[in-house]
């Protein structure tokens, strides 16, 4: 009898144990309240440490859980464990799925909190603000952000003679000088036209003067000449060879082929600014990217949000003030892990790579435009990359692709808000 009593409080004690993980902070530590915190970058560590230390000097009786999730699980455990009224209660949100959770209730709309604490969202990177705005209220608090530049090799200009890119640059002096900078016999190109989105044609389409979905999240904008536009242009420098092909990117990455000496110029975002370093030394430069009709980068970068049935509301949103105020930014930019999303955090991040002009991704906050997102972007961007790929490939015309595209975006974004 006494041997059945134990395994029964052996049982009663880990199904406890069990409660105590979920994120409805229902199991409380050693007489303290538990914020459960998820991401998914352990990178990002060293700075996330120091602002719950920061954090809890006013907070003695808060525990922090920080667990770290691999990018491949994150999306698919936060949202099961949030639909099932459990979850972390404070964790990284990022474009691509904000609207799916905002509009299922699954964050929590921060804009009574922000009101009542009068916090000021101004001081945060306005494309954000935008990115984690839903129905006009905040749900995020913006924490880093990435901007797209475009990277050079100075030795490869350097061996022809050709000064480094600049603000002044346009689409025309992308083509002229990258014909001048591929080297078909070494195998180098002078510019990588990428089939990526966020670093190539989504920026692409922008400085064109297109857009890839409307303000009101109502339409689509691939189907415009402008848009149009823009592919034409990667196509063509595909097709005059100064830019590797869509099969040989897919074969070898365009980082690689940047990486490894064989493209002159390669737009990314800020946050390969260390990865591309290591792979180039100083032999690395970067500039703005050159405007089409006119100037446009792609901005994204994630926030803080918090978990709509959190039991600890309070002590969830002090924290996020924390990890994105004025200290914890500083801690971040100092990291050079990337760009905080807090204006005038950035020395730090700036001083990271002495060498390299970092500034460059600061200043072209200026003409910044929010990474394309609404409540079903997955949908969308799964029938958007099968279609490009695929006329990339010579499989379709551009023509019918974003066509395709177009209308299918259209038909999904019609079912958007319907619940």
């Amino acid at each position: 009898m006494r041997k059945s009593f134990c395994g029964l409080l052996t049982i009663i004690f880990l199904f406890a144990a069990v409660l105590a993980g979920c994120g409805g902070s229902t199991g409380e530590s050693s007489g303290k309240k538990v914020l459960n915190v998820a991401l998914w970058d352990e990178n990002v560590k060293e700075p996330l440490t120091k602002t719950i230390q920061l954090y809890n000097q006013n907070h003695p009786d808060v525990e922090v859980k920080v667990t770290y999730t691999p990018w491949a699980d994150y999306w698919t455990k936060l949202k099961t464990s949030l639909a099932g009224n459990s979850g972390p209660d404070v964790f990284w949100m990022n474009g691509p799925n904000f609207y799916a959770y905002a509009s299922n209730g699954w964050i929590k709309d921060l804009q009574p909190l922000v009101d009542e604490s009068k916090l000021d969202a101004s001081v945060y990177t306005d494309a954000l603000i935008n990115l984690y705005s839903y129905k006009d209220h905040l749900y995020g608090l913006p924490y880093f952000l990435d901007a797209v530049g475009l990277y050079y090799n100075k030795e490869l200009f350097d061996k022809a003679g050709i000064p480094y890119p600049d603000d002044s640059w346009t689409w025309n002096s992308i083509e002229e000088n990258a014909a001048k900078l591929t080297n078909k016999e070494n195998g180098v190109y002078g510019y990588a036209a990428l089939i990526d989105s966020q670093s190539g044609y989504y920026d692409l389409i922008h400085q064109a003067g297109g857009y890839i979905i409307s303000e009101d999240k109502k339409s689509s904008g691939f189907d415009s000449p402008e848009t149009l536009s823009a592919f034409k242009w990667e196509q063509s420098l595909m097709e005059k060879g100064i830019s590797p092909s869509a099969q040989q990117q897919l074969e070898t990455k365009p980082l690689q082929l940047f990486g490894s000496g064989k493209v002159a110029m390669f737009p990314a975002i800020s946050v390969s600014a260390p990865e591309l370093y290591k792979l180039l030394g100083d032999k690395l430069g970067v500039a703005p990217l050159p405007a089409g009709k006119q100037k446009a980068t792609i901005v994204h970068g994630l926030s803080w949000a918090m978990n709509g049935k959190t039991k600890h509301e309070k002590e969830a949103w002090e924290l996020i003030q924390v990890l994105s105020g004025k200290e914890g930014e500083q801690l971040l930019a100092d990291s050079g892990f990337s760009i905080p999303a807090y204006k005038g955090t950035e020395k730090g991040w700036l001083k990271s790579i002495p060498s390299l002009n970092l500034q460059v991704f600061v200043d072209s906050l200026k003409f910044a435009v929010p990474y394309p997102v609404s409540e079903k972007t997955a949908e969308w961007q799964d029938i958007e990359s099968k279609e490009i790929q695929d006329a990339f490939l010579g499989k379709k015309t551009f023509d019918d692709a974003l066509k395709t595209i177009a209308e299918k975006m259209n038909g999904i974004l019609a079912t958007e808000g319907k619940h």
